[in-house]
């Protein structure tokens, strides 16, 4: 096993352990699978084919979660990355998901990390019928009405995306989901893990930004001898949309 394989294994365990401690111990096993230059990390069946995650409220299975991430390396080569997640909320039976948060490392437009909703207002219809240019007026050209679910709605940049445990919290809030015993505290545990992470990513982004504000709260911080060559703004994941 590669040390990326075992990298996502560590992940996938994780997740497992995240959605066991919410949903409870019948929750599918997440697997990492190799797919050449990423690993998928999903509920994966004996056949490698994907499995949802089963949502109950009042006892009752309404609600599915499809969940699944496709991990690389990072730029240098050192911390396992997430290159794409999908993570789908379907209401029983229905194959078109009611929201979907997504990422994609490398892309800026449309947003790296966004939400999609799948519904219907009239008035954003006919806000996107007005659009002048961009995504919409592509679609009215080619006879194709524009839909909300299309609309890739921004959630913080690629560094301030929201995670699985986001998702799981949004639900339990909001449609409240059956869940176990001391599901607060794996949330709050994972999520604190989460946060953390994504600061690091960040504080490697913008070094300078980080020393400045740890010598306001009394931090020694003394720059390197040799400093590395930093990336172009461009290039830095904390400044893209």
């Amino acid at each position: 096993m590669s040390k990326l394989d075992a990298l996502a294994t560590a992940f996938a365990d994780d997740l497992t352990a995240l959605t066991r401690g919410v949903l409870g111990e019948d929750t599918p096993r997440f697997a990492a699978l190799n797919m050449g230059t990423r690993v998928r990390v999903s509920p994966i069946k004996s056949d490698e084919t994907e499995m949802r995650i089963p949502v109950s409220i009042n006892g009752e299975s309404v609600l599915s979660l499809r969940v699944r991430f496709f991990c690389c390396w990072d730029g240098s080569s050192t911390f396992l990355a997430t290159d794409q997640s999908d993570i789908h909320l379907h209401y029983a039976g229905i194959s078109d998901p009611l929201l979907r948060f997504e990422y994609v490392r490398e892309s800026k437009e449309p947003p790296g990390a966004h939400i999609q909703v799948h519904a219907h207002r009239d008035e954003m219809a006919y806000l996107l019928r007005l659009a002048e240019a961009g995504r919409p007026k592509q679609g009215l050209k080619r006879r194709k009405l524009p839909r909300l679910s299309e609309m890739h709605l921004p959630v913080g940049g690629h560094r301030m995306r929201p995670a699985l445990e986001d998702v799981l919290l949004f639900m339990q809030r909001e449609f409240a989901i059956d869940t176990v015993q001391g599901w607060k505290a794996v949330i709050h545990d994972r999520l604190k893990t989460w946060r953390e992470i994504q600061l690091m990513s960040a504080v490697r982004d913008a070094p300078e930004s980080a020393a400045e504000v740890l010598r306001l709260l009394g931090y020694k911080v003394e720059p390197p001898r040799l400093p590395s060559q930093r990336p172009s703004p461009d290039e830095i994941k904390l400044y893209w949309p």
